[in-house]
């Protein structure tokens, strides 16, 4: 996958890909214009959106109700690192969601890819080039 990344305005960033747009912006207190998420955010809505669709498949597959499902995920901060040492994920399961099936949800959406990157992280490799 190629990102093509622009800067429009102030402390905006933007992403386009796969005829999509992802817009990116710093809160006020720091200069932005807070029009759009911090880049942080979106990655940990990555994570919360991949471990629903898996929770979201699981359901369906199963004839299970989705509408009164859903998650929610807390990203707890190391306190020495500053960074993000703990990713809780609490599922919202229906009322009439069956005990067995409790572990395996747990491991349906331990098979989130952008969990499992997370685990084997990829190399960055960062190149200059100069524009023409």
């Amino acid at each position: 996958m190629e990102m093509q990344v622009s800067f429009p305005e102030n402390l905006e960033v933007v992403a386009d890909f796969d005829g999509f747009t992802v817009e990116t912006d710093q809160p006020v207190e720091v200069g932005g214009d807070g029009t759009a998420p911090q880049p942080f955010a979106l990655f940990l809505a990555s994570i919360a959106t991949c471990a629903g669709i898996y929770v979201l498949q699981f359901l369906r597959k199963r004839g299970l109700d989705t509408e009164q499902a859903g998650l929610a995920l807390r990203s707890i901060r190391d306190t020495e690192t500053g960074l993000v040492g703990t990713v809780e994920i609490d599922l919202r399961l229906p009322p009439e969601f069956p005990e067995k099936y409790r572990d395996a949800v747990v491991r349906a959406v331990n098979q989130c890819a952008v969990k499992r990157h997370l685990a084997m992280p990829p190399e960055f490799v960062v190149k200059t080039l100069v524009a023409a």
